[in-house]
């Protein structure tokens, strides 16, 4: 494994990051801000805005406003840039400066994310994360296919009140796996793979949680690391080779390797329940990754299950409201209060969507008992709705 480059300062990184972004090209036509989700309720804010003082240099302008932390990185407004700018670089190299500066956004559930997180750098760490494996899973310690859990396993416990159950994607998975003929390894001592503290602008705890992984999965003799959180995924293909140069292992989403096996007719399913069904695009699996197929052709797969598509979808998808686990705020549930009105429009019964975030955020609002009553949808994993179709 290749060391990353050290001593980076974080005022030329930035700098780097704005040639890098094509920021210095922005036309100044409001394109961005005029599609952004956020600036459609909150009118403070402005991608645009963000973008200007990172250009001009204006550092302390930067520091001290709040809008910094208030962007969703669901890079929307790469869609729409007629200049082509990449928002979510921008955007990820303005917060790792303004941390660096002592800066920090408001972070939601009182950080209790973040600081679990941190915690879970600790060297010699010992987790108790797989005591939700049963008999009737079959998994390993090592071997060359892992299955990345994630933080499923802290997120069922720490967001339980807000009816969201993320563990049943990832159980979901392991069945799935195993049907498939795979016998995954689960890394008993994984970490966070740090997508959070990335876009929080914690650079260091976020190279610790990367190392440890890295050096975790190449104990375990991995070939391919399948990946169910989008945000997993993301981080570990996209983020990881940046810092560390080639991982030695090819990773998959969970997704592309179902589509993959429903294509060469190794899972069936049976019949159930009849259900019309949409999805919802997680930001980092569609428009930060370009998956918006695989997981479609799943829902297809699925017998007596109706596929609805809603108004925005694919690019277009409307983000779930809340980005790193920060800024979780009135602005969000409009968001989410929209989304899910616009899941019902579709004629759906149920949402289905591939990301725990996704799962908790819109089940967070669907808390809500007048938007419950009003929209009346069920909101699951696609590894929990298709794991309970096998046959």
């Amino acid at each position: 494994m290749a060391e990353p480059e050290g001593g980076v300062d974080l005022r030329e990184a930035l700098g780097d990051a704005i040639r890098k972004s094509r920021a210095s090209l922005c036309y100044e036509c409001g394109k961005c801000t005029g599609v952004c989700p956020v600036a459609r309720y909150d009118r403070s804010f402005s991608p645009r805005s963000i973008l200007v003082r990172a250009v001009r240099g204006e550092d302390v302008k930067l520091i001290e406003d709040s809008n910094v932390w208030s962007c969703l990185t669901c890079k929307l407004c790469d869609t729409r840039c007629p200049a082509r700018i990449d928002y979510g670089l921008l955007t990820k190299h303005v917060r790792s400066f303004v941390f660096g500066e002592g800066g920090e956004g408001t972070c939601t559930h009182g950080g209790a994310v973040q600081s679990l997180m941190r915690i879970q750098t600790a060297k010699n760490l010992k987790q108790d994360r797989l005591d939700w494996v049963d008999g009737t899973m079959k998994t390993v310690s090592n071997g060359e296919t892992v299955f990345f859990v994630g933080c499923t396993p802290y997120f069922d416990v720490l967001f339980s009140e807000t009816g969201a159950a993320p563990l049943e994607g990832t159980k979901g998975a392991v069945r799935l796996l195993n049907a498939a003929g795979v016998t995954p390894a689960l890394l008993p001592n994984e970490r966070c793979c740090g997508h959070d503290l990335l876009w929080n602008g914690d650079l260091a705890n976020f190279e610790m949680l990367a190392r440890q992984n890295l050096e975790q999965l190449e104990s375990a003799g991995a070939k391919r690391v399948i990946v169910g959180c989008p945000e997993g995924y993301a981080t570990m293909k996209g983020e990881y080779p940046r810092l560390f140069g080639d991982l030695g292992f090819e990773i998959v989403h969970l997704t592309e390797f179902l589509a993959e096996t429903i294509a060469e007719r190794t899972l069936r399913f049976n019949s159930g329940e009849s259900k019309t069904v949409t999805f919802q695009d997680p930001c980092r699996l569609g428009r930060h990754m370009g998956i918006y197929d695989a997981p479609r052709s799943i829902l297809e797969a699925l017998p007596d299950v109706e596929f609805a598509e809603m108004r925005h979808a694919r690019e277009r998808a409307i983000c779930c409201g809340v980005g790193g686990w920060m800024n979780c705020t009135s602005f969000s549930k409009m968001i989410q209060a929209a989304r899910l009105r616009e899941a019902k429009a579709a004629g759906a019964d149920v949402l289905v969507t591939a990301c725990p975030k996704c799962e908790i955020h819109l089940k967070c609002a669907m808390n809500d008992k007048m938007l419950a009553d009003e929209i009346g949808l069920e909101i699951v994993d696609i590894a929990a709705l298709a794991a309970s179709r096998l046959a």
